[in-house]
């Protein structure tokens, strides 16, 4: 995992899967949550909390692992919502690679 950016991401949905694929991972925030939205090794894609951490000091998955960012984005892991449901409510921001949390 990377560090969150300060800035938003000037993103809409239609360029969120492009991002997704070219970065590996984007932080989201929803109101007061925050997800670290990830692959897992190139293989799977996976939503994570971060306010929760597990005994390696890593975010927990809140979502199950889907092998396609378009699977990914039809999970309803956000109290049933999706990220394309929830996308007006989101906001963005670049996970910076070699800046631990």
């Amino acid at each position: 995992m990377g560090k969150k950016a300060a800035e938003a991401l000037d993103i809409n949905y239609a360029d969120l899967a492009e991002y997704l694929h070219c970065n590996h991972s984007v932080y989201m925030r929803i109101d007061s949550s925050v997800y670290y939205l990830t692959d897992a090794n190139y293989e799977a894609w996976r939503a994570q909390d971060t306010s929760r951490r597990n005994d390696k000091n890593h975010f927990v998955d809140c979502s199950e692992l889907v092998p396609t960012v378009d699977e990914f984005l039809a999970l309803p892991f956000i109290h049933g919502k999706t990220i394309k449901d929830a996308f007006e409510h989101a906001t963005f921001y670049a996970s910076l690679k070699g800046e631990k949390d």
